[in-house]
């Protein structure tokens, strides 16, 4: 298959006024600062408060849909520091030049992909990511010892990737059956308990703010979804000098997937909510084969980049990777097993549950 190249522009200058190395987003200071130099720069912001932060979008007004897979096209960005040709992927917005090691931020956006209206930034650095990551080894309860003390994260990548948030007013009708129980006692004394069936049907309403889905397909979701939750209120409209210094990248999951993504959640909470309601109205014990349709009316949604340190570390020849929530700090990943450590917890488990199980037939004599 032909991959085809295109040479693209760069989009924000990360020349540092002062000695000329390149500038980046300091998360300390929330400002552009050179780390050779000192030199740093307040990030203008908008006048229009409104214009401060990502906006909702409308989503069915929206052309641009489909989703775009990493490696199918390429794109030649050509260095404003020392003038060589780098082909980077088209999902590709923000790099550092292979030969001098500038910041390229390139264009958000082409004719066929929708630009990012909102970024979180980086609010912990590199050494408070490695940090917490020590931190968060160290409370493994069945990772070897030896693991926790030898485990040194390598150097840590800070990447902004690209996720969709969605908000939907819903409406839905069900049906469903439930059962209440009740205590018989036979001749003889003894108790029993009998459920009583009934059905029911009825009609409910939730409104859905900033379901997050990742907008990626190139990184492990597992562990994506270990380091959420992101404050999402706490963003800006996106600029080009927030992602310089970082790697960041275009989706791949287009705006209608990604919706799909966000309606089978929004599906499961509404069910559980369902049954929730079910209970409440008519004193249920128990709640089953409920079945509902949904409607979804005023749906928009934001293109947010978020931040993520993305680094990893091995132990006994096996590379164990792991993230870092670079708004929060909050860590989640792989980490080894010691199978003697769950064999250990397996057994105290089922003592102090047969322990138990013998007060309890103790206590009935």
């Amino acid at each position: 298959m032909t991959t085809e190249v295109q040479q693209a522009k760069l989009d924000f200058d990360a020349d540092c006024p002062s000695c000329g190395a390149s500038v980046e987003f300091n998360p300390k200071t929330g400002t552009l600062s050179c780390p050779y130099c000192g030199y740093e720069a307040i990030i203008p912001q908008a006048e229009e408060e409104e214009n401060r932060v990502a906006q909702e979008l409308d989503f069915e007004a929206e052309e641009n849909r489909r989703n775009f897979d990493w490696g199918t096209e390429k794109k030649i960005i050509i260095c404003g520091e020392c003038a060589a040709e780098t082909v980077y992927d088209a999902l590709q917005i923000a790099d550092t030049c292979p030969y001098c090691g500038s910041h390229q931020v390139m264009e958000a956006e082409t004719q066929e992909t929708l630009a990012p209206n909102g970024v979180c930034t980086f609010e912990v650095t590199d050494r408070q990511a490695g940090e917490n990551f020590q931190r968060w080894i160290k409370g493994r309860i069945f990772t070897p010892r030896a693991a926790k003390e030898s485990a040194k994260p390598d150097s840590f990548t800070g990447v902004y990737l690209p996720y969709w948030t969605f908000d939907s007013h819903t409406f839905s009708s069900y049906t469903a059956s439930y059962g209440k129980n009740r205590v018989v006692r036979d001749s003889e004394g003894n108790t029993r308990t009998e459920t009583d069936w009934y059905t029911t049907s009825g009609y409910y309403q939730e409104f859905f703010d900033d379901i997050l889905v990742s907008a990626t397909k190139r990184y492990d979701y597992s562990i994506m979804q270990k380091i959420e939750p992101f404050y999402l209120t706490d963003n800006k409209a996106y600029k080009p000098e927030y992602v310089s210094g970082f790697l960041a990248e275009r989706y791949s999951i287009g705006l209608d997937d990604g919706f799909d993504l966000a309606s089978n959640n929004m599906h499961n909470q509404i069910e559980s909510a369902i049954e929730s309601k079910i209970r409440w109205e008519c004193g249920a014990d128990i709640v089953s084969s409920v079945r509902f349709s949904t409607t979804h009316d005023h749906v928009t949604y934001k293109y947010l980049m978020l931040p993520i340190w993305i680094s990893s570390f091995k132990y006994k020849d096996k590379v164990f990777q792991f993230m870092v929530n670079g708004q929060t700090g909050k860590v989640g990943g792989q980490a080894p097993i010691s199978p003697l450590r769950v064999t250990i917890a397996v057994l105290l488990s089922s003592a102090i549950l047969y322990f138990i199980y013998l007060w309890a037939q103790s206590a009935n004599f």
